[in-house]
């Protein structure tokens, strides 16, 4: 086969994330994306480079004996829900095949706990990022999340099944708000409009919400009528704020020139177990609440005892780790490169009556040149990219015993723990943990030890 040509044939196998094998009928494999196992499809091929040929599915000619009926109206047209029409439990058993297999490929042993659900399986979502555009070229303002594999078009999303009904109430008397107003959008194109995304968040056990409008300052439109709007919406959570960011950067990223409070606070919280957190509109802070407790309690059971102990937890967003470990710590230490997100850890353990905490704003690669203190554990939760090279060199160097790795992940993960198996240390456990339902993605909990530290262990 080459470039250009038809196939037809069944998904063998789907790598992580979404990464689907097309055995054809002749006998070859063709890399395709969005598909589910068992699936026989026609597409074409792309690209065929080294041998290996990647292509697009152009239609579905059966589907996988394990799909079920969508609950989502947009489901197949949104980008969001992948593996919507698998049921939950076929869910879990991809994720795990996929990051064993990649875990497997270091060849090195330990011990896998599982996977574990997440407490809700729709309405799980704290927080959504919609788009303003049209769903067509050139068609009326639409407001929703991106069509699948389209950078311009924008779906309908008013119905979605991954957020709170109060998220959809919002979206849909938002846009017919200001499709009434006949307001523009940005356009990527051109770099010109107003409206560019609806940012909504909200506290799963505080029932508080926080609405963000990002807009170019093209235009000097009074948002008061839009907000009077919303506080007439009969919602079943409470308004905490409603704000408007100025973003007149081109990149379509939430970026801030400016960040205005029309209504409320700025903030709004929500609770960890016990524990109160401050949330700032741009701070991060696990998208399922309830998962994350699942994932913050394995990930303090791998800790284990911290008595008299210092904990480094690295990339620590709003301090929820840190804050976790340090009760019964002798002092834990954040460092989180987002400035806004380490002045609300600060905030939240004082809230928490933490005394033991100490929170530091930079990049962990600078950072650890300046820190005083010495690590007995440290707790790694970076970005999906993974840590940098260099970074993990100097944790290395601090030749801690015991190392416990969150990953959302898996593919940057097993590129880490490659060289931390180099460099002496030893994977125990695995466990994953399922925080986005009906996704591709999964959160992966590893504890690792120095061998030294074994080593000079007393033998029983």
């Amino acid at each position: 086969m080459k470039k250009k040509d038809y196939f037809e044939g069944i998904i063998e196998k789907v790598d992580f994330p979404n990464k689907g094998i097309v055995l054809t009928a002749e006998g070859e494999r063709v890399h395709v994306s969005n598909v589910i196992e068992g699936q026989r499809v026609k597409g074409v091929v792309t690209k065929k480079r080294k041998g290996k040929m990647s292509g697009v599915i152009l239609e579905l000619l059966e589907k996988s004996p394990d799909e079920i009926a969508p609950l989502c109206e947009v489901f197949g047209s949104c980008g969001g829900c992948l593996y919507q029409t698998l049921p939950y439990e076929k869910q879990l058993a991809l994720k795990e095949r996929q990051v064993i297999e990649m875990l497997d490929s270091l060849n090195t042993t330990y011990n896998y706990e599982g996977i574990l659900k997440s407490p809700k399986l729709t309405a799980y979502r704290n927080k959504m990022e919609y788009s303003f555009g049209d769903s067509f070229k050139d068609g009326p303002l639409a407001l929703g999340l991106h069509r699948r594999a389209s950078t311009y078009d924008i779906v309908d999303t008013t119905t979605c099944i991954l957020v709170d009904e109060d998220f959809n109430s919002i979206l849909k008397a938002t846009i017919y708000f200001f499709q009434e107003e006949g307001l523009d959008y940005f356009s990527k194109k051109t770099h010109i409009g107003y409206l560019r995304h609806l940012i909504i968040r909200k506290g799963e056990k505080t029932n508080e919400l926080l609405i963000n409008l990002v807009t170019t300052s093209q235009n000097n439109y009074s948002l008061k009528k839009w907000i009077d709007m919303l506080n007439s919406l009969s919602l079943n959570n409470k308004i905490a704020g409603i704000l408007h960011t100025i973003n007149d950067e081109v990149a379509d990223a939430v970026k801030v020139t400016e960040l205005r409070l029309l209504y409320g606070r700025d903030y709004f919280y929500d609770k960890l177990f016990e524990m109160s957190f401050k949330i700032s509109p741009f701070s991060f802070f696990q998208t399922n609440t309830l998962g994350a407790e699942v994932l913050y309690s394995k990930v303090r059971e791998y800790v284990g005892e911290t008595k008299d102990k210092i904990v480094f937890d690295l990339y620590s967003g709003t301090g929820t780790i840190t804050q976790m470990l340090a009760p019964v710590a002798k002092k834990a230490v954040g460092v989180e490169i987002v400035e806004e997100a380490v002045e609300a850890a600060k905030e939240n353990a004082a809230l928490n009556g933490l005394t033991n905490c100490e929170f530091i704003a930079g990049d962990v690669l600078k950072v650890l040149d300046e820190l005083t203190d010495k690590p007995d554990i440290i707790v790694l939760d970076p970005p999906r990219d993974g840590i940098h090279p260099k970074a993990l060199k100097k944790i290395i160097d601090f030749g801690v015993d015991q190392l416990v790795y969150v990953s959302c992940k898996p593919t940057s993960l097993v590129r880490d723990l490659e060289v931390l198996l180099k460099n002496g240390y030893k994977v125990e456990k695995v466990c994953c943990v399922d925080m986005y339902v009906n996704t591709g993605h999964v959160e992966t909990v590893v504890l690792l030890s120095h061998k030294k530290s074994q080593a000079s262990s007393p033998s029983l």
